[in-house]
């Protein structure tokens, strides 16, 4: 499956589990990160079976499916340290801006 079909999935899903549970999700990360897919995967598939909805099952499913061909990506650890200080970076700026904002996010 291509990038951008399984980050529609994903925000689809997304969205299914913000209204139907509460839960808020990172759809970009569920489209690059397996782990993360697959935990979400098996929330929105344990809700599903506790709530008998079949439109979340199938989402998920659809999710899960969508890794299914790709094999993990392993991880070097520089690579690791190197997204580390990019999200710091990123929190920090983000921090920075939202701080003029009044009321900000809460």
């Amino acid at each position: 499956m291509e990038d951008s079909e399984r980050v529609a999935v994903a925000a689809h899903l997304h969205v299914v589990l913000r209204r139907k549970t509460g839960r808020v999700t990172d759809t970009e990360w569920m489209a690059c990160n397996q782990a993360y897919a697959q935990a979400m995967v098996a929330f929105a598939l344990e809700h599903a079976r506790e709530q008998q909805d079949e439109e979340l099952a199938r989402l998920a499913r659809r999710l899960q499916d969508s890794w299914s061909g790709d094999k993990p990506r392993h991880v070097a650890p520089a690579e690791t340290a190197q997204s580390d200080s990019s999200v710091t970076t990123k929190a920090a700026e983000i921090l920075r801006t939202s701080a003029r904002y009044i009321g900000g996010l809460r």
